[in-house]
């Protein structure tokens, strides 16, 4: 039932924030231009074709949605997760090259990393892995 725009046009001002940074990466430029000239609103399932929203939740679903994506991603090593967050910011700034060599100096911390050879060994030994963020 959600729907999305960028409305800021319709009171006389503009998206700051970064509104006129972020959204042309995430929908491209022509999708963006149209949202923040027009101040005109889409609906979820277009957000989600134009790659705004990652899916679509009917209301009586959305708890249980949440609580079992957030349980997924706690489940995950905290030491990962914070320099995977950091690749991908980087690659979102940054040209390719730049952004691989980030990305192997973060490879390198992460399997140096105590989750990482708890992680293997989990697998190694089929049973869930027990991180501490080390």
């Amino acid at each position: 039932n959600s729907k999305f725009g960028q409305l800021e046009i319709n009171v006389g001002f503009f998206p700051g924030g970064g509104g006129t940074q972020r959204l042309p990466r995430l929908i491209g430029w022509g999708r963006a231009k149209d949202l923040i000239y027009t101040g005109r609103q889409i609906d979820a399932t277009t957000a989600e074709k134009w790659g705004l929203i990652d899916r679509l939740v009917a209301p009586e679903n959305l708890e249980a949605e949440v609580t079992a994506l957030a349980e997924t991603l706690a489940s995950k090593s905290p030491v990962a997760m914070k320099l995977t967050k950091q690749c991908l910011n980087q690659a979102m700034y940054s040209d390719l090259a730049s952004g691989l060599t980030f990305e192997r100096k973060n490879l390198a911390v992460c399997f140096a990393s105590h989750d990482t050879q708890e992680g293997i060994s989990a697998f190694l030994e089929k049973r869930s892995p027990k991180f501490t963020g080390k």
